[in-house]
């Protein structure tokens, strides 16, 4: 089936019907338009399979997709023109111009924690600058899975765009398959196996993964502030956010005063019973539940630490001074679970962040501009804020991705529709005026070129 789907779509791309920039564009609104149809659906599905609050489904899912389309369908004209550049004096006479143009055939395979959003905002950049699609949702989103199927078949061609579902073994097949380009939102251990499979074509990648983000909270913080900021950015979608923040670094005097707030603000957002909250989500599935669980073995708990296999609900909480050698701070949590280590002097947090490959995100909280810039100059990471969290996703305009082991590339906005573009360069010679300069034989011109390339 999936050769077969593939050859289709090859043979549609060759037709370069997806090339056409109202046809791209009509699609494009006839998808909003479902979107918008089908949005109670949507939400439905996410509560179905996780327990999603609608606030955060529409705050962090329908409303992110929505923007996007909005975005590509009133620019998608504007950045498909042929760009201008400066030509080189090298080249003169000559117009140098940038053109945009389709991969052709491009695999997405998207996530569970944001099932709905990072599956459809790759689609509709790759769909905007002109490739067929292969999308593979997460088989452990099962409703919204189905849900998106049934969305994109009504509003494409097959062999334009086609949902494909299933587990592991789908995904094996899809990736033995020769693509042009490949997507991939999920963690670090899968995104290796996706580049190995990529290589074997030198397929070009995004890679979005994550990493452990740290949370650093000086002397000079609002701690009251800080407590509000951080648990929203960390318990949203029951911590499963791969730019949450994973662990707190908190200045030694400061920590007893972040407990109180943050336990303060816990209750605020959640009640004192966070389990019978409409606003807090549940682990995906038992495997991570129980992976999660076995996290708060032998730790000091401040806040919650109490579980439910029933639902597979973990409370918000907060770990006291763990071991770095403690399975909480081996990998990316990506749950409910916050760890906090204090420190007396920022050496010991280079020491700590030291342990780990480069995160996607960081975040600090400081009064101390002069601090806040040193930290964020100093160490690499994807993306991060200081004094809030998780929000540099709202902008389309800041690039999403990774460094080094946190991923490769990056997307939004504008650089959405450039990631799916492969950028072709023309220079386009006049013919009135030809320099003999740089013709053979070269005998006598090269104190003349050694000049000339000096001066331009």
């Amino acid at each position: 089936m999936i050769p077969e789907l593939l050859q289709s779509q090859k043979d549609y791309f060759k037709t370069g019907e997806t090339k056409n920039i109202n046809f791209r564009k009509k699609l494009l609104k006839k998808l909003r338009e479902e979107l918008v149809n089908q949005e109670n659906a949507i939400i439905e599905a996410l509560a179905k399979d996780f327990n999603k609050p609608a606030f955060e489904s529409v705050l962090t899912e329908t409303s992110v997709v929505l923007s996007d389309l909005d975005l590509m369908i009133k620019n998608i004209k504007k950045w498909s023109k042929p760009k201008r550049v400066i030509p080189a004096l090298l080249n003169f006479p000559s117009t140098d111009k940038l053109y945009s143009e389709p991969y052709g055939q491009t695999l997405i395979i998207a996530p569970w924690n944001y099932p709905y959003q990072l599956a459809i905002a790759p689609m509709v950049a790759a769909i905007a600058a002109g490739n067929t699609v292969i999308l593979k949702p997460s088989e452990l989103t099962p409703n919204t899975s189905t849900l998106l199927k049934n969305i994109i078949d009504k509003v494409f061609k097959p062999e334009h765009v086609s949902v494909v579902e299933g587990g592991v073994d789908v995904s094996t097949k899809l990736l033995e398959q020769r693509w042009d380009y490949i997507f991939f939102t999920g963690s670090v251990n899968v995104g290796k196996i996706v580049a190995k499979a990529a290589a074997n074509y030198l397929t070009p990648v995004t890679l979005e993964l994550g990493g452990k983000n740290p949370c650093i909270i000086d002397e000079t913080a609002n701690i009251k502030l800080t407590a509000k900021r951080i648990v929203w950015g960390k318990f949203i979608n029951a911590g499963q956010t791969c730019i949450a923040p994973d662990y707190i670094l908190i200045q030694k005097n400061k920590k007893e005063e972040f407990y109180i707030a943050i336990q303060n603000e816990i209750e605020n957002a959640y009640s004192k019973n966070p389990e019978n909250s409409e606003d807090f989500c549940r682990i995906i599935n038992t495997k991570n539940f129980e992976r999660l669980k076995n996290m708060l073995v032998n730790q000091k708990c401040i806040v919650g630490g109490i579980t439910n296999a029933k639902n597979n609900y973990i409370a918000p909480t907060v770990i006291d001074e763990p071991s770095i050698d403690s399975e909480v701070m081996q990998d990316e949590i990506f749950g409910p679970i916050l760890p906090v280590i204090s420190y007396k002097d920022e050496n010991e947090i280079e020491s700590i962040i030291s342990n780990y490959n480069k995160p996607l995100s960081l975040y600090v909280f400081t009064n101390n501009s002069t601090k806040a810039k040193n930290i964020i100059e100093k160490y690499s990471f994807g993306g991060g804020c200081i004094n809030d969290t998780v929000v540099h996703f709202a902008n389309h305009r800041l690039p999403f991705g990774g460094v080094g082991n946190s991923g490769i590339g990056a997307y939004h906005g504008k650089l959405s529709f450039d990631t799916f573009s492969h950028k072709k360069a023309i220079v386009k010679k006049g013919n009135w005026l030809d320099l003999p300069v740089r013709y053979a034989p070269y005998n006598g011109k090269l104190k003349t070129i050694k000049k000339f390339l000096k001066w331009i």
